[in-house]
């Protein structure tokens, strides 16, 4: 399975101290430059970084179709344009993002999407963790996670953990 992956699934599974779900859910996971160069920004280690730089399962990509990342950047940012392209370069499986309108732009390119939402409940399922409730909770507390009230609910109630 090929796996690309934005900034976002990796800074906040780091965050929480689950970076690891991405090497035992998909092996082998690939992100372009843009996505490194968004981890190294503004001279900080974002979290992350560090784990990526020594994951010697994580392939970095210079991506080739630069008309199209000129094309995407429009609406979205570089690892973002990036990560779809690249995505689209290696007739991924799956990309990970979490931003809307990456996903949106994903989406209309045809490319199979998935959030950390989406990862922790594939998680769940292949009995990786137990538990999503308290990786959403780490996620809004702990990484600063956007995460709608509708899609928390709706994620438990996926994995079975809907309060009844």
């Amino acid at each position: 399975m090929i796996v690309v992956s934005n900034t976002s699934p990796l800074t906040n599974l780091a965050a929480i101290g689950h970076f690891d779900l991405l090497h035992e859910l998909y092996g082998e996971v690939h992100i372009a430059d843009g996505v490194w160069q968004e981890l190294n920004a503004r001279e900080q280690r974002w979290p992350g970084r560090d784990e990526v730089a020594a994951a010697n399962w994580i392939e970095l990509h210079a991506v080739r179709n630069q008309a199209l990342v000129t094309a995407l950047r429009r609406d979205l940012d570089r690892g973002e344009a990036e990560t779809i392209a690249l995505a689209l370069e290696l007739s991924a499986d799956l990309v990970l993002l979490d931003e809307r309108e990456g996903r949106h732009a994903a989406q209309r390119l045809e490319l199979h999407v998935a959030g950390v939402v989406g990862l922790l409940l594939e998680a769940k399922s292949r009995s990786a963790v137990a538990t999503i409730r308290p990786h959403l909770d780490a996620l809004r507390h702990k990484a600063g996670f956007y995460l709608a009230e509708g899609v928390y609910h709706s994620a438990l109630a996926l994995a079975g953990e809907a309060d009844t």
